[in-house]
């Protein structure tokens, strides 16, 4: 299976093209809406909250809306550093992006996050 996946990402830069397009589409979104993200290019968009229940809470939240993601917490990451890990991939579609940042802008103007 691993050398059947290196042939395949060897074959074309689709997959990873289309993995950082979905990224940054879900980045440039969720930054317009008014949420703290740490800088970065890569699949993977840490969204700031730096307390650690709301993580908590707002990965439950958006558990209701039909996003799956983490919060992660102290002592997998710095104390007041708690954030949402956000994993983009090409398996995503334009449309699940959006509404993954629909869920999010509901969830965060809920729990006043933004505004």
């Amino acid at each position: 299976a691993t050398l059947k996946v290196i042939d395949m990402l060897s074959g074309s830069s689709e997959l990873p093209a289309k993995t950082m397009a979905n990224a940054l589409h879900f980045r440039t979104k969720m930054e317009a809406a008014g949420f703290d993200l740490v800088n970065g290019d890569t699949a993977i968009v840490p969204v700031m909250l730096y307390d650690e229940p709301l993580a908590i809470k707002f990965a439950d939240e958006l558990l209701k809306e039909g996003v799956y993601v983490i919060g992660f917490c102290f002592p997998v990451v710095p104390r007041g550093k708690a954030r949402i890990r956000v994993q983009l991939s090409a398996a995503h579609s334009t449309e699940q992006v959006d509404q993954a940042v629909e869920a999010f802008i509901k969830v965060g103007k809920k729990l006043s996050i933004i505004s």
